[in-house]
């Protein structure tokens, strides 16, 4: 029996997250029917021809598309929740249920797009049942060479992402994949499942409270 026609395996079976950079999308190239392909031929891979060898049941092409897409997986986590522990619990568990869920993934929108719909909605789902937040130094700021580690940076930070941890989830996805993470506001509606205008509407009322609440840091 060929790999693309074996049943998925259990969800029990680990899919695990690489902890590397991922790489950005190519385009697709031909690959001879019959011929498997190696990793570094399956990094070549677009995300829509990955996708659709995950889901006839290829973990290889699975793991490619979580390696590329997990580091802004974590960051969006750990941007919404403020944990890093609480993030990689989600982070893996979006892995889990991405695996599991991709058969019914009809490919009306790009993947990317679908994911970090999913990563939003289980941050979301996970703040509607915790009542604290805990928010920490942002590592990409804190641990790299040359960051300034002055008290009062240190401060300033932890101000700034207290004061992202307390706005409503509303109005925190949108400034986190906007302003943090540079998508669209086009990308960031279609992830909410909103409107445009009311991804700016959202994104008005985030920035205007946290620029209340910094207001002394200014």
């Amino acid at each position: 029996m060929t790999g693309e026609s074996r049943s998925r395996p259990e969800q029990e079976r680990t899919v695990h997250i690489a902890t590397e950079a991922g790489r950005p999308d190519r385009s697709e190239r031909a690959v001879p029917a019959g011929r498997s392909l190696d990793a570094d031929q399956l990094d070549d891979q677009a995300d829509a021809w990955l996708v659709g060898k995950a889901k006839l049941g290829s973990v290889e092409a699975y793991e490619v598309l979580i390696r590329r897409h997990r580091d802004r997986i974590y960051r969006i986590a750990l941007r919404m929740l403020g944990n890093r522990d609480d993030a990689e619990d989600i982070a893996q568990d979006v892995v889990i249920q991405v695996w599991t869920a991709l058969a019914g993934f009809a490919g009306d929108s790009m993947f990317t797009t679908w994911l970090y719909r999913i990563v939003v909605n289980r941050c979301i789902a996970y703040l509607k049942r915790r009542r604290q937040h805990t928010p920490l130094e942002d590592p990409d700021v804190v641990r790299s060479p040359g960051a300034d580690t002055r008290a009062e940076a240190r401060d300033r930070l932890r101000a700034a992402l207290a004061a992202l941890a307390a706005l409503p989830p509303d109005q925190r996805a949108p400034i986190v994949l906007v302003d943090i993470e540079q998508l669209s506001y086009d990308e960031a509606a279609s992830i909410l499942g909103v409107s445009e205008p009311t991804v700016r509407g959202r994104l008005s009322r985030g920035r205007r409270q946290l620029a209340q609440t910094m207001r002394e840091w200014t």
